[in-house]
C-alpha cells in the first residue's frame, strides 16, 4: 500500500505549549494516539497490536461520539484512529467537532465502510486519512506514521471507482469549468490515481521528485482541489 503527502502541508511537530500529560523521556517523540471504536474488543485488539511499536503511544480510548470529542479535548492527541459507526452518532460528526476544538490533531478513519459517501463525507469533515479495517498491520502502522507527519493517506481499495471513472473519461476535467491539463500533467495524475508516490511517479517518468511535486501543485490548482484525498474523492463521485 502506498501513501502520499499533501504537497502544500508541512509536517506536524509536537509543541511544548500543548497541554499534555507528562511522558517518560523515551516516549517524548512518540505519536500520541487516541483509539475510537464502538467495540471494546476492537479497541483492545488495536491496543495490543500497536503497543508493539515504540513510536506509538496510545493515550486513550473512546467508544462513543461524545467520549471521542471529550477525550480529544482532554488528551490533545497527535492522531485519532476513528471508526465511522458510533452508538450515539458517528465518527464523521466527531471528526468535524474535534477539528474545530483541536485543529492540530489529525484524524485517520479506520472503518469497514468502503463507500463513496462515507469517504467523501469524512474528507469534508477534515479527515487526514481513510483506511479499511481489512488493511494489514504494516499498512495501518504506516498510515498512522504518515498522518502524524502531516501526510494524507487513502486506502488503495477505495480508489477503484476513481480509476474506473478515469478510464471512462480520458480527460479528467470539464473544459468549461477548469483549465485543461497538459499531456505531462495527465500522465502524472493517472499515476497518482493508481496510488503511486511522488518518488515512484518520478521513477516511472524519469523526473525528479521535486519536479513531480511541482507538477502536482499545478494540477491541484487547475482542478480546484487542495490535496490528494480531495482529488480522489472528486473522481469517486458518481457522474
Amino acid at each position: 500500500m502506498r501513501y502520499e503527502a499533501k504537497p502544500e502541508w508541512e509536517p506536524v511537530l509536537s509543541s511544548p505549549s500543548r497541554n499534555r500529560d507528562p511522558e517518560p523521556a523515551s516516549r517524548a517523540e512518540s505519536i500520541r494516539l487516541l483509539v475510537v471504536d464502538d467495540h471494546q474488543v476492537v479497541r483492545a485488539g488495536l491496543r495490543t497490536l500497536l503497543e508493539a511499536y515504540p513510536e506509538i503511544a496510545i493515550v486513550g480510548e473512546a467508544g462513543t461520539q461524545a467520549e471521542a470529542i471529550n477525550e480529544a479535548v482532554r488528551l490533545d492527541p497527535d492522531v485519532i484512529l476513528m471508526d465511522i459507526r458510533l452508538p450515539d452518532g458517528n465518527g464523521i460528526e466527531a471528526c468535524r467537532e474535534i477539528r474545530r476544538a483541536c485543529p492540530k490533531t489529525r484524524v485517520l478513519f479506520l472503518t469497514s465502510f468502503n463507500e463513496e459517501k462515507a469517504l467523501i463525507s469524512s474528507i469534508a469533515a477534515g479527515a487526514d486519512g481513510y483506511m479499511l479495517k481489512e488493511a494489514d498491520e504494516a499498512a495501518l502502522v504506516q498510515a498512522i506514521r504518515a498522518v502524524a507527519s502531516g501526510k494524507a493517506v487513502l486506502d488503495p481499495a477505495v480508489t477503484h471507482t476513481a480509476l474506473a471513472r478515469m478510464r471512462a473519461a480520458p480527460h479528467l476535467y470539464e473544459p468549461d469549468q477548469v483549465e485543461p491539463l497538459s499531456a505531462r500533467e495527465e500522465q502524472i495524475l493517472k499515476l497518482l490515481l493508481k496510488g503511486q508516490t511522488n518518488h515512484e511517479i518520478g521513477v516511472t517518468l524519469g523526473l525528479s521528485e521535486k519536479t513531480v511535486r511541482n507538477y502536482l501543485t499545478v494540477v491541484f490548482e487547475k482542478l480546484h482541489v487542495s490535496h490528494r484525498t480531495q482529488l480522489l474523492a472528486r473522481y469517486a463521485q458518481p457522474s
